[in-house]
């Protein structure tokens, strides 16, 4: 089946050039830099903004996906229960498209938010995106490219233990980063230590 059949799609909200900073203000908007393949979205790094437009905001909510409309991986990440403690609401930049399962579909619990996810970060959906991007400096895909996009839907308990899997597999790739991190720092220190020793 095709995305549009479960999911409903919508482009970013509006805004005109650079996202300007409002402190304080009840909104955030959620930009390419705020988000990332391992941590998702960084609530903390989004910044508080207002809404310029007329277009009345689609507001994240909290199972909703938010999909790279360009660069060279266009990666999906969820919008978990972690936005309801900022107490703020919270837009996609225009650079996303907003992924919201279909209520129906939620009802029937056809598919879970972390399955798709899964599903359009997995190879390939990732190839079927590589193969309808446009552009050649900046590549982009269409919202159409992301509603034809394929899906499947195996029944709920298999997609509950793919969902089990990744997620060790996330946690250890997490691990794994903090100690090559931790590592690079012991070895600049010993570096640093070394030149003092010698005076340099």
């Amino acid at each position: 089946m095709k995305l549009k059949q479960i999911a409903t799609i919508t482009a970013g909200y509006p805004f005109r050039g650079k996202i300007a900073e409002v402190a304080g203000s009840a909104v955030v908007a959620v930009q390419m830099k705020d988000v990332s393949l391992t941590e998702g979205i960084r609530w903390s790094d989004c910044i508080e903004t207002t809404l310029p437009g007329k277009r009345e905001p689609d507001y994240l909510t909290t199972g909703d996906i938010l999909v790279a409309a360009r660069g060279s991986h266009n990666y999906a990440v969820q919008v978990n229960q972690a936005l309801a403690s900022t107490g703020k609401q919270a837009v996609a930049a225009p650079h996303f498209f907003l992924v919201r399962i279909k209520s129906t579909s939620l009802k029937k619990r056809d598919i879970l938010p972390e399955f798709l996810v899964w599903l359009l970060n997995q190879a390939p959906a990732q190839r079927y995106f590589e193969q309808n991007a446009e552009g050649t400096l900046t590549k982009s895909i269409r919202r159409s490219v992301l509603e034809d996009t394929p899906v499947v839907v195996p029944p709920l308990a298999k997609q509950r233990a793919i969902i089990a899997m990744a997620n060790t597999l996330g946690q250890e790739q997490r691990l794994m980063q903090r100690l090559v991190n931790n590592g690079e720092r012991m070895m600049g220190v010993i570096a640093n230590n070394l030149y003092q020793a010698h005076g340099h």
